[in-house]
């Protein structure tokens, strides 16, 4: 289904999760559609269809899962300028990033990148240049997004620090720590700052 923006999304993923519908296996939330995964020995596309018009989205619903406490060393190499682009020094930036309860609203990218949204007043540019290669564990902002990277990759999100949190590890069930509807809070554990 195509919609019309992450609210809509996140409130028709919460509602499609709570009252499952017969014969989808799986609710895929992504930043303005949700892909339903179906049965067809169990249902119809139509039936799906019909169904999913008449479901009723939960406003107001962020996450509603599990709370993941992700220790941060906030040392990024972006902290200052984010601070910079948000009018404020970089120790509002560690205050406000850790005050926030941040959601995932949707996974992507990499395996075990979560894209996580907050209530605050976030929209962070994503770097000019990215970078060849950004280490496992960095913590970031982009746009009003902020989130974990899984693995060692190249990427263009402004680095605030980074955590030794394994967010990705297949010898674990499940796999990703960060799924959609988990409930994140950052907590400072120090930066050398």
């Amino acid at each position: 289904m195509e919609l019309a923006d992450l609210e809509e999304v996140l409130g028709l993923y919460a509602a499609l999760v709570e009252e499952p519908l017969p014969g989808v296996v799986d609710v895929v939330p992504a930043a303005r559609t949700v892909l339903l995964t179906v049965d067809p020995a169990a249902t119809t596309l139509e039936a799906v269809q019909a169904a999913v018009r008449r479901t009723t989205p939960r406003t107001g619903r962020r996450g509603t899962g599990e709370l993941l406490e992700v220790p941060v060393h906030y040392d990024g190499a972006d902290l200052a300028d984010v601070g910079e682009l948000l009018g404020c020094d970089p120790d509002e930036v560690v205050r406000r990033h850790t005050a926030e309860e941040w959601t995932v609203a949707f996974c992507g990218f990499s395996p075990g990148f979560g894209y996580l949204t907050g209530a605050g007043a976030w929209d962070v540019p994503r770097r000019a240049t990215p970078r060849t290669r950004v280490p496992a564990g960095s913590v970031a902002l982009a746009g009003e997004f902020s989130g974990v990277y899984p693995r060692a990759s190249p990427g263009g999100w402004q680095l605030l620090g980074h955590t030794g949190l394994a967010v990705f590890d297949l010898s674990r069930d499940p796999a990703a720590l960060l799924r959609p509807g988990t409930r994140v809070r950052f907590v400072d554990v120090g930066s050398g700052r």
